[in-house]
């Protein structure tokens, strides 16, 4: 579904990405490891289409992300694309339902569908009862269900996650952790995940470890 083949990424004279190879499945759980400035994150946000690479190829069904430009591009990010990260990023002045639709509302879904998924989805997250709250009223583990439910809103094929567990306690941890399994099989979505989190990556289908820019297994 997904392949990269010879991703290479500097930052100035920084190289950061030293020909990294990757295919994705359709339904499967991906999980990165390594040392902090391996590289995990670089990988993970030009995978996503949210950085580019300098050099290399990047298919998703044929499609030449790295050619895609603009709306294209954006397009491809907005309906394809689900993204968690480890700070949840909602809008404090917008509830929690509103928040989950944002994405909807930039692929100009309607509201019917927007309502409907949104309440399909906080009934699989937990938290339909918490769906008129602003995210300074919602625990941390809400907050973080909230931001997976609008990851998840347009139905996307492909979900990245940079650290979604590293600002949750261990309790909450493990549920986001069981929750990204029961979704895949909910959904048939594929997750890639940076992680420090041994467990989660245990977890995963598979554990690719990167090190110096590269990946050794």
């Amino acid at each position: 579904m997904l392949t990269a083949r010879s991703l290479h990424k500097y930052y100035g004279d920084l190289h950061v990405l030293k020909g990294v190879d990757v295919t994705i499945q359709k339904s499967e759980i991906v999980s990165i490891v390594g040392a902090s400035g391996a590289g995990k994150s670089t990988l993970l946000h030009i995978l996503g289409t949210l950085d580019k690479a300098d050099s290399g190829n990047l298919e998703a069904d044929g499609i030449d992300l790295l050619k895609l430009n603009g709306d294209k591009l954006a397009a491809f990010r907005n309906d394809r694309v689900g993204f968690i990260f480890q700070f949840h990023n909602l809008l404090p002045e917008f509830t929690a339902e509103e928040n989950i639709w944002i994405p909807g509302l930039i692929g100009k879904k309607s509201e019917t569908f927007l309502k409907r998924r949104t309440a399909e989805l906080a009934s699989l997250l937990g938290i339909s009862s918490r769906l008129s709250h602003k995210p300074a009223e919602l625990s941390g583990g809400e907050q973080q269900r909230v931001a997976v439910a609008r990851a998840l809103v347009n139905n996307p094929e492909m979900i990245f996650a940079d650290e979604p567990s590293g600002n949750l306690d261990t309790q909450n941890a493990e549920a986001l952790h069981e929750l990204f399994f029961k979704l895949r099989d909910e959904f048939g979505q594929s997750f890639i995940i940076v992680t420090h989190n041994q467990n989660l990556a245990g977890m995963s289908d598979r554990m690719l470890t990167m090190k110096d820019g590269r990946i050794l297994n």
